[in-house]
Formats: structure tokens, sequence, C-alpha cells
């Protein structure tokens, strides 16, 4: 498991745009609200992405930026984004199929998808706190608005 207070993970993937998205290009400049979802368009998916929508001052911003991962192709990804107003980024791991989901323990092998995973990383690319969630349970944003204050008070 990805452990709190050692160093996150480095990726890349491709966000609904088809750009390359590295972990590293936020390490001295932004904290990171890593979230990783099931599947595109089903309702509590939708319902945790549009809850940061609504709220996007709070999880993308000049100190904190919100990547969402799911196994979904970035075309998929694409027309997600667009239909539901998501002006973050939603990164495509669907290929190698999963790998960023193995990497941080949260892909359900039987599934081919990812459980509700979610991993505030600081400016620094510390795990500073963590959520692992089954599939049909949905995650508190209010946690993460509070994890997040807490870094920038430390700051």
């Amino acid at each position: 498991m990805v452990e709190v207070g050692r160093l996150a993970p480095d990726f890349t993937l491709v966000n609904q745009h088809g750009e390359s998205v590295t972990l590293a290009q936020y390490r001295g400049s932004k904290n990171v609200v890593l979230m990783f979802y099931p599947w595109a368009f089903t309702r509590t998916c939708t319902g945790e992405l549009c809850s940061i929508r609504d709220r996007i001052g709070d999880f993308d911003n000049d100190d904190t930026v919100t990547l969402a991962v799911s196994c979904d192709s970035r075309f998929s990804l694409r027309v997600f984004a667009e239909q539901e107003g998501y002006t973050f980024q939603l990164l495509s791991d669907h290929w190698p199929h999963g790998a960023v989901a193995q990497e941080y323990e949260v892909f359900v092998e039987a599934k081919g998808t990812a459980k509700r995973g979610t991993f505030i990383i600081d400016k620094s690319g510390i795990v500073r706190w963590s959520v692992v969630n089954e599939i049909a349970h949905a995650r508190d944003l209010e946690e993460y608005r509070r994890v997040l204050a807490g870094l920038e008070a430390a700051a």
C-alpha cells in the first residue's frame, strides 16, 4: 500500500485532451488530490466528481490540483468531462490497463477497475493522507477540504 509519509509513486498518464500529465510536474508548486474512481458515467462517480466541480476553488487553485484517474479511455473521459462540465483533469489509466491503479494498490483485477482511492500529496511529493473505499462506497469530500486546509496552514 502507498503509505502516508512516503514519496508518492510517480506516473505519466494522458488526460481527456490527450496531453501527458506527470505527477512529478507538480512537485514544488502544488498539492495534489489524486483521486481514483471506477467508471465514467456512473451515478456515484459522477456525483463525486460533480461535487468537486461545484467546489472547484477548493480543489483546483493556485496551491492545489485535482487529478481524477479511471481505467476508461481518454476518448470516453473527454465526453464525460464535456457532458458534466469538469474543468479539472481526468486521467486515463487505460493502457497498460490499470497500471497506475495497481501501483497505488487500488486496482480490482476481477472487475478491471479501481476502487475509490484518494491520496493527498503535498508540494514535496509526500503522501499526507489517504482513504480507500470499495467501489460501491462514496468518499467524504469534506475530509479532503480539511486535509488541504491543514497543509495550507502548515506551509
